[in-house]
């Protein structure tokens, strides 16, 4: 048999999902075209509830190896939420990672990903609301309303044609994200003797102040690389600084963090309400840059489009950026050596509930394959490599 051919369609037997894989940064996005259940639920909300609860094994067999990796990023789209019932938004998504929540409420890499996918779709059983996107001639911009679990995502995508059917990917996607706010400035965390990682005990150091939490779709804690005890920033230095080292350091300060529950509190949605992730911010002259460990530490190749909201309406608070201004050019550990990479964001409004900020950044296609489980295969839903217990 030709083996390719079979497997790229449905059979009885291999439950079969298939998914159009792209990068933004570096940052892989993994989107689920068609082999996904229906969700149950009124809202985006109950259905990722419904997801996790139901469908869990398709994530994983997505996300984990042998199909997947430990920083595989996902998203799901969801044709019909109660926005687009209402005409507010034209597709919902779920996205999705490797902890074991399984699940963000935003994510600005793929977000920008989807930009471009959902203009270049022409599929209308992968988007039925695919003909109805507002599309400006003047400009060559096609707009999308994109439902995401912490609100409406506003994004932009240059198109190569008059009809708005190709995007362009000579130029960066822009989204305009939900309002994003600071809600705790200056916090000095202490850190137990028993908890202290080596670059803390070289400089005989137990408190660490966080610049603050932050949301922008999702809950950050923004730290300096310095005041966690790397004097060499974000790079390896003299000290020859690890990545290993890093994920010690956040991974124990998310952990005390996380218990401070009133550092993170939202004030609509208490689904919303967790400490999604720490961002090492190191400033430079042309702006910032970031390492991000998100999930269960996993680490963003890209500049974190959230958190570059949730960092743009800290700078506005500190009153380093203005509503209006330039912005701010923000990269990643990846992006920071592979120029043209990096994003901007820009605070464009003031709201009662929080900066607006403009997002953009760039992203490719890398693939597109079909995925089966054999009716025989032991490990259906992958697995994450560790050590057994």
């Amino acid at each position: 048999m030709d083996v390719f051919h079979t497997l790229l369609v449905d059979q009885p037997t291999t439950r079969t999902v298939q998914v159009i894989d792209m990068h933004t940064s570096g940052e892989p996005t993994r989107i689920v075209v068609k082999g996904y259940p229906k969700l149950e639920g009124e809202t985006l909300l109950e259905m990722r509830r419904c997801a996790r609860e139901k469908h869990d094994d398709i994530r994983q067999r997505l996300m984990f190896e042998p199909r997947g990796h430990s920083e595989m990023y996902g998203a799901v789209l969801v044709k019909e939420t109660e926005l687009t019932k209402r005409g507010e938004a034209d597709i919902g998504v779920l996205f999705c990672h490797n902890g074991p929540d399984g699940y963000s409420t935003m994510c600005g890499h793929a977000t920008i990903a989807l930009g471009r996918f959902l203009v270049d779709t022409q599929d209308l059983e992968v988007f039925p609301n695919r003909n109805k996107l507002a599309h400006d001639n003047a400009t060559g911009v096609t707009a999308i309303r994109l439902h995401a679990p912490c609100g409406v995502v506003h994004v932009s995508v240059y198109t190569q044609d008059n009809l708005g059917r190709t995007s362009d990917p000579t130029r960066p996607v822009r989204f305009l994200g939900v309002p994003s706010f600071v809600t705790a400035r200056d916090i000095e965390v202490d850190i137990p003797p028993s908890q202290q990682w080596k670059r803390l005990r070289d400089h005989q150091c137990s408190r660490v102040k966080v610049d603050a939490i932050a949301y922008g779709g999702a809950f950050y804690a923004l730290v300096s690389a310095t005041e966690l005890g790397f004097k060499d920033g974000l790079r390896r230095g003299d000290s020859n600084q690890t990545l290993a080292e890093f994920d010690e350091a956040t991974a124990t300060l998310k952990r005390i963090l996380s218990e401070r529950k009133e550092l993170y509190a939202h004030p609509r949605e208490p689904d919303l309400a967790f400490l999604y992730s720490v961002m090492v911010v190191e400033k430079t002259d042309q702006g910032e840059t970031g390492l991000c460990f998100f999930a269960d530490q996993q680490i963003d190749r890209s500049p974190t489009g959230s958190c570059v909201m949730a960092r743009v309406a800290f700078a506005v608070d500190q009153g380093r950026l203005q509503i209006g201004g330039e912005g701010c050019e923000y990269e990643s550990i990846v992006s920071v050596v592979n120029e043209g990479n990096g994003f901007h964001g820009t605070a464009v409004e003031q709201t009662s509930e929080g900066v607006i900020v403009k997002v953009q950044g760039r992203a490719f296609y890398t693939g597109a394959s079909s995925f089966v489980v054999e009716q025989h295969d032991t490990m259906p839903n992958g697995f994450v490599v560790g050590l057994p217990s």
